[in-house]
């Protein structure tokens, strides 16, 4: 039984050592963003330093990674978060997007921001300064409004409708 134990805790180290050189693709762009969203829409001073300290590192193409980031399969863990928020909205390419999409994300903000969903709390853990204020997260509100005040100025109504997915 003590031999077997060993074997198996031989095996799980081995593992472990073999992972570690498994490592996925790190968030990093170098180049400006040319579809970032202040391309469309200001980003007040108070904003842009609300999103950098909560939201860029997944909503984003570029993340800062952590120390820990080095260890399998911690990388994986944080990777696929931030695959998971890019996938959702990615400050980085909004301009990008189309009219109704824009308008979607931002209704989208809204809710997660007041909802407290955003940032997550995982995230939170760790990063204790993405923690919002109620001042930072009425800013952050009122500025996702402004930007669907400005689409809807802009824009007929029937172009703020994204279509079904069949």
């Amino acid at each position: 039984m003590k031999n077997t134990m060993k074997k198996v805790g031989l095996g799980i180290l081995v593992l472990l050592v073999v992972i570690q050189f498994i490592r996925p693709d790190k968030n990093i762009q170098t180049a400006k963003a040319t579809h970032h969203i202040s391309k469309l829409y200001p980003v007040p001073v108070a904003v842009e330093a609300t999103l950098i300290k909560a939201c860029y590192d997944c909503h984003s193409n570029n993340t800062y990674y952590p120390w820990y980031n080095n260890l399998q399969p911690v990388a994986w863990w944080l990777n696929h978060h931030v695959d998971e928020g890019k996938h959702e909205i990615n400050f980085d390419e909004f301009a990008s997007y189309r009219i109704a999409k824009q308008y979607k994300k931002m209704h989208e903000c809204i809710e997660e921001v007041e909802e407290g969903e955003m940032p997550l709390n995982s995230y939170t853990w760790i990063h204790k300064n993405a923690i919002l204020t109620k001042e930072e997260k009425t800013t952050l509100v009122s500025w996702f409004k402004s930007i669907q005040d400005s689409i809807k100025a802009n824009y007929p109504a029937d172009s703020l409708v994204l279509p079904k997915k069949k």
